[in-house]
């Protein structure tokens, strides 16, 4: 992350460090109420990328899949790498820099986004949903490992279990994995691997551009690919533009892509792995309510109970943490 002192500071004192930006107003370092903060963020990405899987649906219904995710990201880029040099200045492009975008990029990105934007044209967003509630086990897995890994807690441990488990109660309903679909299945869950394998590498990367605008890039870098796997795959590049694929681009491009990913990046940074893979517990409720209300996907009793063990599992994953300290640039 870049820092810049403040000018006029007597010699001997400490600098004053700038505030990096997000688009969430109020998230920065150095607040006295860093747990508001962290809880903010997550508040953000339970509702958007809950939500996200009902307009992921319609957008891959009406449009060809790999070239909507590709604009998106890419529109998504622009706006906010234009916000994040209009805040902070230009972006930093040295080769490793470059190095640590791609893979983010191709990680978080073309393999997580490509992966499920293709599956969800077979399986249902409620569906796609639970089936992405796995990073939260793949990002507090790896996240302990390696100098810098961060072991689970007891407590972290029965967090896991007890939301895993609700999550099955979830897919109860809707049966076994089925022949036909597993394929699709088996792809989300490759895209979930790619997102947490993005996710850990991110969160000890020595970037030097802040996260907003190294999210902003690895956007443009993935936005581009997803292109280019589109102009590959033989996909038509005509858009049907009809008003709920609009509705769900702007969606996906302004709330997702940009508010959320925003709050993501900050998290990534900011907490520990078991806490930033904690969505996945969420969003699965959050998107069979919204799957079932507008979509007119099937919603259970037993689902109803498994959303209130996911909360539950959340609750104790979430419970039991503390802050880290800043990440500067010496010390990653």
């Amino acid at each position: 992350m870049r820092w810049r002192c403040a000018r006029g500071r007597r010699r001997g004192q400490p600098s004053r460090l700038l505030r990096p930006r997000t688009m969430v107003p109020g998230m920065y370092e150095g607040s006295r109420n860093p747990k508001l903060q962290i809880r903010l963020a997550l508040a953000i990405i339970y509702l958007v990328w809950g939500s996200a899987y009902l307009a992921t649906k319609v957008m891959v219904t009406d449009e060809p899949p790999l070239l909507a995710g590709g604009l998106r990201f890419t529109l998504a880029g622009l706006l906010l790498g234009a916000f994040a040099w209009w805040r902070g200045g230009p972006p930093r492009c040295s080769r490793l820099e470059l190095r640590h975008i791609g893979i983010v990029a191709l990680l978080a990105i073309v393999v997580s986004n490509g992966c499920n934007v293709l599956a969800m044209q077979h399986v249902q967003s409620n569906m796609a949903a639970m089936l992405n509630s796995t990073p939260a086990l793949w990002i507090a897995w790896f996240g302990t490992f390696g100098r810098h890994g961060s072991p689970l807690s007891g407590p972290a441990r029965i967090g896991l279990l007890v939301g895993l488990a609700g999550v099955v109660l979830v897919l109860a309903p809707a049966g076994d994995l089925h022949t036909t679909a597993l394929r699709w299945q088996l792809l989300i869950l490759v895209g979930c691997v790619g997102w947490s394998l993005g996710t850990i590498y991110y969160r000890h990367a020595k970037a030097v551009n802040d996260p907003l605008m190294f999210t902003a890039l690895q956007m443009l870098t993935g936005g581009a690919a997803l292109l280019l796997l589109a102009a590959a795959s033989g996909e038509p590049f005509v858009l049907q533009w009809t008003p709920r694929a609009i509705a769900a681009f702007l969606w996906l491009t302004l709330m997702s892509s940009c508010v959320a990913y925003s709050a993501y990046a900050f998290l990534a940074l900011h907490t520990r792995p078991v806490i930033v893979g904690s969505f996945g517990f969420v969003n699965p409720a959050v998107a069979a309510l919204f799957g079932w209300l507008l979509l007119g996907e099937t919603l259970s009793w037993t689902q109803a109970a498994g959303m209130l063990v996911i909360l539950a599992g959340m609750a104790l994953v979430t419970g039991y943490w503390r802050p880290l300290p800043p990440l500067h640039p010496g010390s990653r």
